[in-house]
Parts: C-alpha cells; structure tokens; sequence
C-alpha cells in the first residue's frame, strides 16, 4: 500500500501512555456495543459489565491531549489511512448532497474511558457512536498479525475503514434505528441486526478501498488479499471454533469469514454506497 507521501490527518487523538479512569458515561446500547465487541473476541462479557459499572467521582476524569504524529511510523501511517477515508466520504456524501462529519481517532495503550464506557485493549478496536470517536490501541495489529494470520498494511487499514464505517451509518441514521431495534429485540434477533450493522461496515470499507484506489492509486499487489485474509480471519465460525471449538450461529455478531469476505468484495467492486444494503438482503 502506498501511503508514506500522503496527506495526514488533523483528526488523531493520541492518548497513549496516559492515566485511565475507570467508569460509565451513560450506559444502554453503549454498553451493548462494547458486550458486542467483547463477544466478537471471545472475552466473557460479564468482565465489561461488571467494569463499566464501577463509577469513579466526576472529579477523576480522564485527560485529552492532542499530539502531532512524525516520528512514529505507526501514528503516520494511521493518521494516513484516516485522511484517505475523509476524502472519500467528503466525496460520496457530497454526491447525495449531505456533509460529512469528520470523526476522531482516539489511539490508547492498554485501555480508555470512552463516552460509551471503559474499554480494554483485548476488545480491539471499537467506535462510539455517542462521541462519534474510533478507537484503538496499535498493540492490536500484532494480534491480527499472528493470532489472526492476517498481516499487511492494507489489512491495517481495512480494520480501520470498517470502523469509520460504523461512523458513516451513524450519520446516516443507520446506527439509531438499529440500536432501537435491538433494544426491543430477543437476544437472538438482535444478534442478527448486529450481524447486519457489522456487514454494512464492511462493505462501507470496501467502498472506501475502491475510491481510494480509484481516486489516489494506492494499491499495490497483494494488498486486496491482505485485506480479504483479514475479512475472512475474524469472522464470528472462526473465531468461535478458535476460543470455544464450536460454533454457535444464533450468537453471531459480526458474520462468518465468507459473508464478511463477500460483503467487504461488493463494496470494493462497485464503490457504490447503495450495494451496501444488508437490512434488505437475503440471504446474506
């Protein structure tokens, strides 16, 4: 992936290194989300719960700082990967004749007190739809790199177009309807929303791989595969047969290796938001 000379992003909050707080902002489908990603990585969700409801005083909340990426090779090429995404979105929602809100890019070591709550660096990375904020700690590409046998720049930055994708939905109203949804929904049916939402975002991933290329020539060989590999290694039948050796359907969250594969492929084919429709598609 050619990314070094490219433009970076002013939107990386880098927070690394920094003392954490531990408690909850608010609750509800903050919580829900991060159980999500919680069960996404096969980590027992009843540790976030009991986290997320440890409150601290207002007084010992956690501090921001904002710091220049240029000596770090991993923030640049972050920071890269960010930019690139806001000139194709800036883009699309231009053609619909909306505005696209920038995100944040918040990276963190070990853990972070987000507006959806406490998180830790074993759930990977997430986006909070109340901050409108992606997060990240960097420790994260070695576990795709040797636990999920996904290595590869494009691979990187494929985890991180998926989350700005749930950002897209989110100013899309996507998010909102969803998140009511499930609230009303049995915990199975709103699993399956779930694994609707998640295959949206991959597909908004690859609808950003396809403009990028398109646009900026970023590409190289071998990269689309980094990101397919990737797809494919986290999908809900392989992770569940790696931490509990079987597979469970009705527990799905995120989609099997080959609907995460398929769907990311749709929107990096056509580069068309429209393809990018799962609520209405069946099968998946």
């Amino acid at each position: 992936m050619r990314w070094e000379d490219e433009e970076r992003s002013g939107n990386v909050e880098d927070r690394r290194g920094m003392p954490v707080s531990r408690g909850i902002v608010g609750g509800g489908i903050g919580t829900v989300i991060l159980v999500l990603v919680a069960l996404y990585f096969g980590i027992d969700p009843s540790v976030i719960l009991q986290t997320a409801q440890e409150s601290v005083p207002p007084a010992a909340t956690q501090q921001h700082q904002q710091r220049p990426a240029g000596k770090d090779p991993m923030v640049d090429f972050v920071s890269v990967v960010l930019a690139d995404t806001e000139k194709t979105w800036h883009g699309v929602f231009r053609s619909y004749g909306r505005t696209y809100e920038e995100p944040k890019l918040v990276l963190f070591t070990g853990a972070v007190q987000s507006a959806c709550g406490f998180a830790q660096e074993a759930m990977g990375p997430f986006y909070c739809p109340e901050d409108h904020k992606v997060y990240i700690d960097l420790a994260f590409y070695e576990d795709l790199k040797n636990r999920f046998k996904a290595p590869g720049d494009f691979a990187q930055a494929y985890v991180i177009a998926h989350e700005v994708g749930h950002h897209v939905q989110n100013q899309l109203g996507i998010t909102q309807k969803v998140q009511s949804a499930m609230q009303r929904a049995s915990r199975a049916d709103a699993n399956r929303l779930s694994v609707r939402m998640e295959l949206q975002a991959d597909c908004l991933a690859g609808v950003w791989g396809y403009n990028a290329d398109k646009s900026r020539h970023i590409l190289e060989a071998g990269d689309l595969e980094e990101a397919l590999r990737a797809a494919s290694a986290i999908g809900d039948d392989r992770i569940m047969k790696q931490t509990r050796g079987t597979v469970v359907p009705d527990a799905f969250t995120h989609g099997t290796s080959e609907q995460r594969v398929r769907w990311f492929k749709r929107g990096f084919e056509t580069g068309d938001l429209n393809q990018c429709d799962t609520f209405k598609a069946n099968p998946l």
